[in-house]
């Protein structure tokens, strides 16, 4: 799934791979899949986009930008990118596939589920794109103490960490993947309640989000996720499916999962308080 690594992995190589290049053709929803949304009808896509050249492409937040002149299209974080050197090795199934005019193309596949919109730029109103345009990323300087302070309101001492970090918005991009290793550097549970997180704590949490996700981005991504030319991400990480059952790298007790808030999580129970 993408996350904020992932995103600012993927828009480097998209920025050194298809940059300058001129659409020649676009299908989208070639493959039916329940549980992919589009911007309006995807058999206008071609016409959208067509003949139009690819600029700058950006991780915003846990999605994928790109523009295509006074067009943009958006990956959501269900959504794989495929690069093919040769657009006629390129695999029959996917519901997005732009053609370049030197003959390469992208294929993008949703796993779970995932959105693919095609849009004139600034008319996209979904909040969630909005959210992300706006808040700073942890990758950034301007994602600093105080800002991450200012998260912080009274209503959330009843959310737990994981609901905290990975809900809301409060950062786009950060969701339940990044999450598992961040929670262990600062040593806090996934189910701890933020009412008791003291101030020191919080400020771990800080310094966890910003050298975790910087770690995991200039790594490549994560293991447990490929990029544009199907290579697993570099940053090995320490709680997930690759580790369950292996002894903690803190206190060599063995890794635990559970189900919580809809989804899996990791952790060591004796370094997580």
């Amino acid at each position: 799934m993408l996350e904020i690594p992932e995103s600012h992995v993927l828009a480097q190589q998209l920025n050194e791979t298809i940059q300058g290049k001129i659409i020649s053709f676009v299908q989208a929803g070639q493959t039916p899949h329940s549980f992919t949304w589009y911007s309006d009808n995807p058999e206008g896509y071609d016409d959208l986009l067509a003949g139009k050249r690819i600029g700058i492409s950006r991780g915003i937040g846990g999605m994928l930008e790109t523009e295509a002149e006074d067009c943009r299209i958006l990956l959501g974080d269900g959504v794989s990118p495929k690069y093919h050197e040769d657009s006629k090795k390129a695999p029959a199934r996917h519901q997005l596939y732009p053609e370049f005019d030197d003959n390469t193309a992208i294929t993008c596949t949703v796993q779970m589920y995932g959105g693919i919109w095609a849009f004139p730029e600034g008319t996209n109103d979904s909040p969630y794109y909005a959210a992300a345009c706006e808040k700073p990323s942890p990758l950034t300087e301007a994602f600093d103490y105080p800002y991450f302070l200012s998260l912080r309101k009274e209503e959330d001492s009843r959310l737990s960490a994981k609901a905290y970090l990975a809900t809301k918005q409060r950062i786009p991009g950060l969701g339940n993947g990044t999450l598992q290793d961040i929670l262990f550097t600062c040593g806090i549970h996934p189910k701890r309640k933020m009412a008791d997180v003291n101030e020191e704590e919080y400020h771990k949490m800080y310094d966890a989000v910003k050298s975790v996700l910087r770690e995991m981005a200039d790594k490549g991504g994560r293991d447990t996720e490929k990029d544009l030319f199907g290579q697993k991400g570099g940053y090995s990480t320490i709680l997930s499916k690759n580790t369950l059952w292996s002894p903690c790298p803190r206190c060599g007790y063995e890794l635990r999962k559970g189900n919580y808030l809809g989804g899996t999580i990791y952790y060591c129970e004796h370094c997580q308080k």
